[in-house]
């Protein structure tokens, strides 16, 4: 007589993060967050967008009359988000659960005055979101002995459905194109660790007992199977017969098959192939734009995410995180050069801020930002703008107009005059600046 028994099924034992169950693939293969890295592709995707974010420097701003200051001093959690790893560890574990699972979940811990001390990232396995009467998330997290809000848990979320609380896991939406992989690589290793012989069948004459027939077989696996034996002569006695019965990978498209995958996984993570090794999709002309689209389309979107979510954390409502992108961003020397000389020529940087990106020390007098054509001192723009009024003024008076007049109409103060001629009409070297009228016998 059978005994039933009851067990309890959480709903992370099910549902996990939002995903669904975990089936058969029509490959016949059973795919999920932990298993999808052992493909090469996804590994090298997810861990191309994860070590890249991760090392991206990272501070604190706050906009104050509309110009962004940095925000000091910035809170110690930036830096060391998990006291108990690096920062790049931290947000490395963010953004794979992002990429994997579709959401990220950041468990806050707080000390008796509200401030952080410590922000652990959490298995989405573990984590259950529903929402309060009045509409909140409420996270029920493995461990925790009462439900979590908003103000404990930071919830990011990759894509998502319109009124879906979890975003949309890459691995369940891709696990048919996974699978393939999975087939695919499988095939190519039991094709190897066969001798690149695949399928073989002896064909045994009928006189062949059965305890024969056995011998033949593994005598013929002894010498034959594995890569380290292929290509040895073999002999089969008793008028068998030995027939290939597998296909040729490259008739097959195996290959093809293959590069396929990768493309529809770099597709997925929105990366260019080329990052991924996919041969014959990058030219020299191209790099850059590939590295543009990269920043713009791979990175951008997921960093924004990021930075609103922590942003929150400050408890300034003009303060926010950045990640500073200049450094995916630096091309070659003489393109540095050139923009640097461009930007400091129009005065958008000053010498010390060019200096300060290429990391090195300031000089003395560098901090003054310069302006085109006579490449002065923003405090000193004006001379240019006087000595052209000065050159008007003076042709104007040559011409015959009034001086007073003239002066007035250009802006210029008026300014007292001698009474003498034009020092065209002067007949004399030097005139007394007490008397000048001296020098024409006039007291």
């Amino acid at each position: 007589m059978f005994k039933s028994e009851n067990r309890a099924i959480s709903f992370q034992t099910v549902w996990g993060s939002g995903g669904d169950l975990q089936t058969m693939t029509e490959s016949g293969v059973l795919v999920n967050g932990d298993s999808a890295f052992n493909i090469t592709a996804f590994f090298s995707a997810v861990s191309l967008i994860s070590d890249t974010i991760s090392t991206l420097p990272v501070d604190a701003f706050i906009r104050f009359d509309g110009e962004r200051r940095p925000f000091r001093p910035k809170p110690v959690w930036i830096d060391q988000p998990d006291v108990d790893m690096t920062r790049q560890a931290h947000y490395g574990q963010l953004v794979t659960s992002l990429l994997v699972f579709g959401n990220s979940y950041t468990r806050v811990f707080r000390d008796n005055n509200g401030e952080i001390v410590n922000l652990v990232v959490l298995d989405p396995n573990t984590v259950e979101v529903t929402r309060s009467a009045i509409g909140r998330k409420i996270f029920k997290v493995e461990g925790e002995k009462q439900p979590l809000t908003s103000d404990e848990i930071v919830h990011i979320v990759d894509l998502a459905m319109p009124g879906s609380l979890v975003g949309l896991s890459r691995v369940d939406k891709l696990k048919e194109s996974l699978g393939i992989a999975f087939a695919l690589q499988a095939f190519a290793g039991r094709f190897f660790s066969n001798g690149l012989s695949a399928d073989v069948i002896i064909e045994a004459p009928p006189s062949m007992t059965n305890s024969q027939a056995k011998d033949l077989i593994d005598g013929f696996n002894n010498r034959h199977r594995g890569f380290r034996k292929a290509h040895k002569a073999g002999i089969l006695t008793g008028g068998a017969v030995a027939k290939n019965l597998s296909l040729d990978p490259e008739k097959s498209q195996v290959l093809e098959s293959r590069r396929f995958v990768v493309e529809e996984i770099a597709r997925a993570f929105n990366i260019p192939l080329h990052m991924l090794g996919v041969p014959g999709t990058n030219t020299y002309s191209s790099v850059e734009q590939n590295g543009l689209q990269f920043i713009s389309h791979t990175l951008r979107p997921i960093l924004e995410k990021i930075e609103w979510a922590y942003s929150r954390l400050i408890q300034t409502d003009t303060a926010f995180i950045k990640f500073n992108f200049n450094a995916l961003l630096r091309g070659d020397l003489q393109s540095r050069a050139t923009a640097y000389s461009i930007l400091t020529q129009a005065g958008i940087f000053s010498v010390n801020q060019a200096l300060a990106f290429e990391d090195l020390p300031a000089v003395e007098g560098g901090n003054a930002h310069r302006v085109p054509l006579a490449n002065i001192d923003l405090t000193a723009a004006s001379l240019t703008a006087d000595e052209m009024k000065i050159g008007m003024a003076q042709k104007l008076i040559n011409a015959g107009f009034d001086p007073a007049g003239v002066l007035a109409a250009l802006g210029l103060p008026a300014v007292a005059h001698t009474g003498l001629p034009t020092t065209q009409l002067q007949p004399v070297a030097q005139v007394d600046p007490n008397n000048p009228q001296s020098v024409y016998g006039v007291n």
